[in-house]
């Protein structure tokens, strides 16, 4: 059966795997970003991984690289990604091609190619036009429209986490991670109950999602609000796209069941019944897989 190649690029690890048309993943490795980034030769050290996956699998024609950030419209130069700046401006694709010319690259935005990847092996079935939420140190955003990526006019569209939101902060600012951690400092002063949260210790993400799932009052309200801001942005979303079918993946949708509540609190006030009544707002089935599934994906949409 064919393979392909999937490399996810992301702040704190380089993920690759050899991926079959049906979704397994072989030969997974995960590498640490900080080990590439040193004497500042990110590329190179890239392509060295790539020559030594290729070199032991000569069969394989096609790679699949998931960027976290911005490129160019054709999908060769790296604009803006905040984890590796030493990327932004190069020449990423020509440099592979220049190593590797008998082979084939796609480059595409993480979150957009994490949502091609959840369309293509997930383990429920989804329409051909969804939209695709990641909550995770950041907050990114993709949409699947007619079975492939939604672009936007220059190549970049879909930026939900740096939209306006509360407190005069971009959405990212008030729920990716530092901002739920900042929320739930600032509610843990406020809160007068018993909670599994210290308060003599730094707010932990991972406590409050652990905490929640164990029942914790204080831990489950800070999510519901939480879901409220999402719902704020996401209301915007699908009035403009017209989208009734939101997934969410990323390392905390681990907390998907204390967000919901409150995203469907704010849709339900702010959307009429067209939407949701129609609505499906679930959460993501590939997990900690999503990232090279995804990445592989790509060299399925040519």
């Amino acid at each position: 059966m064919e393979k392909y190649l999937g490399i996810d690029i992301g702040g704190n690890h380089v993920k690759t795997g050899l991926v079959d048309k049906d979704g397994t993943i072989h030969d997974f490795q995960s590498y640490h970003t900080s080990d590439l980034k040193e004497d500042g030769d990110f590329i190179g050290k890239f392509i060295d991984i790539v020559a030594f996956k290729l070199l032991g699998h000569k069969e394989i024609q096609k790679v699949g690289i998931g960027l976290p950030g911005m490129i160019t419209k054709d999908r060769k130069v790296p604009i803006e990604i905040p984890a590796i700046p030493d990327l932004n401006g190069q020449p990423f694709y020509n440099r592979l091609k220049e190593r590797f010319p008998d082979k084939e690259f796609f480059l595409e935005n993480d979150a957009n190619a994490a949502a091609l990847g959840e369309y293509l092996f997930s383990k429920q079935k989804l329409p051909p036009t969804f939209s695709f939420i990641t909550l995770g140190t950041g907050i990114g955003s993709a949409v699947v429209m007619d079975g492939e990526i939604f672009k936007g006019g220059d190549g970049n569209g879909l930026e939900l986490g740096h939209i306006r939101s509360r407190n005069e902060r971009h959405l990212e600012a008030n729920i990716g991670k530092q901002g739920i951690i900042n929320l739930a400092t600032i509610r843990l002063e406020e809160y007068s109950g018993t909670t599994m949260i210290p308060r003599d210790q730094p707010v932990s993400a991972t406590k409050l999602v652990v905490s929640a799932s164990e029942g914790d009052e204080f831990s489950q309200t800070v999510f519901y609000e939480v879901g409220e801001i999402l719902g704020e942005g996401l209301i915007a979303l699908i009035r403009i796209l017209d989208i009734k079918t939101i997934v969410v993946g990323g390392g905390l949708s681990a907390s998907f069941e204390y967000i919901k509540p409150g995203v469907w609190k704010v849709l339900n006030a702010y959307l009429p019944p067209y939407y949701t009544k129609a609505l499906d707002f679930r959460l993501a089935s590939l997990g900690n897989d999503a990232g090279v599934l995804g990445a592989a994906a790509l060299c399925f949409q040519v």
